[in-house]
């Protein structure tokens, strides 16, 4: 027997095996549960628990039978909560208690699913390798890159199809299309003169910037079904046998098509090979905190974590950019699906459905932009959400045929999440039912929230850090959570409504701000430091006056406080920083010579590129080569490019300059003077993947629960004071504002005056 024979059977094997042993397993943790013991016996039983998920946790590799047993551990503590939640805590007082403690166990009860359909996803994540060489094949697909296009700048655009002509594939075999939806036949002819002369303007200007970079560009008569119907609209005219989508601002590198075709040449089954979605840029949250580059970026958990998760049961779903799929598939469910506003993950489930398969290739393999302001990451987060609600409401997985059950629980898995802000409202809230109202929300004394509830919310954080520690920060991750649920809430509720109310809203990218300021959505936020306020000074009038309740006041005034700080930081996360330059500086580390004329006479100075841009670069340099260039503003950049195997030279323009420790720094503008220093620009700053991987792999981990909360704690109390300073500094500046302004009207009336007597 060969060897890929005895593995397809080991595999075989093994998921016949993990048919029974799941089932098995998991009716034995919920007898264990279920079984009553004494409060003794129970604190011997978590702190044994506890202890043996600490050692799995420190000392065994998070992989194979540790990992498997270190959930087991997790889900038995967790579904023993469960059990004596339940049957021991839920009692009838009085109606309004009824409907305050319902509510509150409802949000745990979602919690608890939410969490075990987690614990399936990420039970034995798949780290592929990438694809098989392409010269490994006598034969290579063709693939039809498709990026669709609203209404995107022209240079952003730019970037990405000069990258997008420059991936390394045989040539003639692969062709760019631009599928421009900002100047359809509809827009060009609307009734508004000045929106048709826009599309018109638009149309004109990205069919001259196509036929210079060798794209096709192609536009269609009427804005219909938002990006689904875009590509839609391009498939009878291409002819490839994959297609690749790439979103306006995401630019591949040179490697992409390397890394993924020979996927689909090895099974023929595939109709997926999805990619991360790799940012260069903060979202607005990390770049108002402050935490950019210091922490993993908010998505990486899903491309990190639970994507590799999914794929290892077969349920790795399209994402809408940075993808491969095969037209046959598409063409055998007649396209993209476009009945949600998140055609990705419809087509997905659709293909699935159909005995498809998905890849997953944790490589990323492009670079693209976040949105730049809370407003317009709300409009990206809450189009998610309202998709992926939609999706359970018109193609729910659970009913959907063709569909494994590994499948089915892998996609309840993503759309649950989305029902997360009815948990954070219920828990934000659940405080003042007791401390404001009096009502019975959790009928346990201190000793039972010991023994029964610290053991559950400990196995909590530590399987959350198990999973996730090396690709998100838990506390900040609550405070993204906290903030999109304002707004999501009502976004979902309208769906539930009304599931075809949604409509497509594009995500604005490349936003400039040209100063700070404090968001328009923040008003919410205020109002919710100011009841939490309220909640915690009535909560400590009530901790001195029912002695006897102090003991659970004070565990529901942490609970309380806990909710202070997260809204604190989310006020934080609201002070909107000035973003002016439009192309992201990214890490680059490669060496490179400066050629400089003085005194007539060319020299030549080794300099380190720190970082570089699309725009310029800042170089590192010894203070003995900078003062030999003194005075110099205008130089050439030459190297050499591993990625394209071509030496460079740029002309540039020294903007500025400053001290970097021991090191001089330059700040560069380029100077471009043909396309083909475009491209060289393009593919030093966006070509090489490697680069990407390392920026990943630089970011800290979770920094743990104790630590976590510090960084939460100061961070609250950090931008409580500033909107403290702001607001008692209001007057004194309308004040000022009023003063000037009535100074320059009794001036304007002088010189009035003065004009009058001449």
């Amino acid at each position: 027997m060969s060897v890929q024979g005895a593995r397809a059977l080991g595999r075989q094997y093994f998921n016949h095996l993990e048919r029974v042993a799941l089932p098995l397993g998991a009716a034995l943790l919920l007898f264990l549960a279920s079984i009553n013991v004494s409060s003794d016996v129970q604190i011997v039983v978590s702190l044994v628990l506890l202890g043996l998920m600490t050692i799995l946790a420190r000392f065994l590799p998070h992989t194979g039978l540790p990992r498997l047993f270190f959930f087991g551990l997790a889900i038995y503590v967790v579904i023993r909560y469960f059990h004596w939640r339940l049957f021991n805590t839920l009692s009838y007082d009085n109606f309004p208690s009824f409907v305050a403690s319902s509510a509150l166990f409802g949000a745990e009860v979602y919690g608890i699913i939410v969490f075990l359909l987690s614990i399936f996803v990420g039970l034995r994540p798949i780290e592929r390798e990438t694809a098989p060489p392409l010269n490994s094949f006598s034969e290579l697909p063709t693939v039809d890159v498709f990026v669709p296009s609203y209404d995107e700048d022209e240079e952003l655009l730019k970037v990405t199809l000069m990258a997008a002509t420059a991936m390394r594939y045989p040539g003639g075999r692969f062709t760019v299309y631009l599928l421009d939806d900002g100047g359809t036949h509809g827009k060009r002819n609307q009734a508004d003169p000045a929106k048709a002369r826009a599309a018109w303007l638009r149309y004109r200007r990205l069919k001259k910037l196509c036929k210079l970079l060798g794209v096709h560009y192609m536009t269609r008569r009427k804005n219909e079904h938002a990006k689904a119907g875009n590509m839609n609209a391009a498939l009878p005219h291409t002819n490839g046998d994959l297609v690749l989508i790439l979103d306006a601002d995401h630019v591949p590198t040179v490697d992409f098509l390397e890394k993924t075709v020979g996927f689909f040449i090895e099974d023929e089954e595939l109709f997926l090979v999805q990619t991360p979605h790799f940012f260069i840029n903060p979202d607005p949250v990390e770049k108002n905190l402050d935490l950019f580059k210091k922490m993993p970026s908010e998505n990486y958990m899903f491309y990190g974590a639970i994507q590799p998760g999914l794929d290892y049961w077969g349920g790795s779903f399209f994402c809408g950019s940075a993808a491969i799929l095969r037209r046959k598939a598409l063409e055998e469910s007649n396209g993209f699906s476009g009945q949600s506003i998140t055609e990705d993950a419809e087509t997905a489930l659709l293909l699935h459905s159909r005995g498809w398969n998905s890849r997953y290739l944790k490589y990323p393999l492009i670079s693209g932009l976040q949105p730049e302001t809370f407003s317009s990451f709300m409009i990206q987060r809450m189009r998610w959400a309202q998709g992926m609600v939609q999706i359970f409401l018109l193609k729910n997985p659970l009913l959907l045929k063709g569909l494994t059950w590994r499948q089915r629980l892998c996609y309840l898995s993503n759309i649950s999440y989305w029902f997360f802000p009815f948990a954070r409202i219920v828990f934000a809230f659940a405080p003042a039912a007791y401390l404001v109202f009096g009502l019975h929300i959790y009928d346990a004394t201190l000793r039972e929230l010991l023994i029964y509830t610290l053991p559950y919310l400990i196995a909590l954080l530590m399987a959350s850090g198990y999973m996730y520690r090396k690709v998100r920060w838990n506390f900040i991750s609550n405070v993204y959570e906290t903030m999109q649920s304002m707004y999501s809430f009502g976004a979902v509720m309208a769906v539930l409504k009304n599931p075809h109310s949604p409509s497509f809203g594009v995500t604005p990218k490349s936003e400039k701000l040209e100063e700070d300021f404090i968001s328009p959505l923040v008003k919410s936020f205020y109002w919710m430091v100011a009841i939490t306020t309220v909640i915690f000074f009535i909560g400590l009038g009530r901790f001195y006056a029912v002695p006897e309740e102090r003991a659970l006041i004070a565990v529901t005034l942490f609970w309380t406080g806990y909710n202070f700080m997260l809204y604190s930081a989310s006020l934080g996360a609201l002070m909107e920083r000035r973003q002016r330059r439009l192309n992201p500086r990214m890490p680059a580390g490669f060496d490179a010579m400066l050629k400089i004329e003085s005194d007539g006479r060319e020299m030549e100075i080794m300099v380190r590129v720190d970082d570089i841009s699309i725009g310029g670069a800042s170089l590192l340099l010894t203070p003995e080569l900078y003062k030999q260039m003194e005075g110099c503003k205008v130089a050439v950049l030459t190297g050499y490019n591993p990625v394209t195997e071509c030496f460079f030279e740029l002309p540039l323009e020294v903007m500025s300059c400053w001290r970097k420790g021991k090191m001089q720094s330059l700040g560069i503008k380029f100077l471009r003077e043909n396309l083909d220093q475009y491209r060289d620009i393009v593919l030093l700053a966006h070509g090489d993947s490697d680069r990407w991987v390392e920026w990943n792999e630089n970011r800290r981990d979770d920094p743990g629960v104790f630590r976590g909360m510090y960084y939460l704690t100061v961070i609250g109390f950090k931008y409580i004071y500033r909107y403290l300073i702001l607001l008692i500094s209001w007057p004194i500046r309308v004040w000022l504002e009023w003063l000037a302004e009535t100074m320059k009207a009794l001036r304007m009336k002088q010189e009035t005056v003065r004009q009058v007597q001449k």
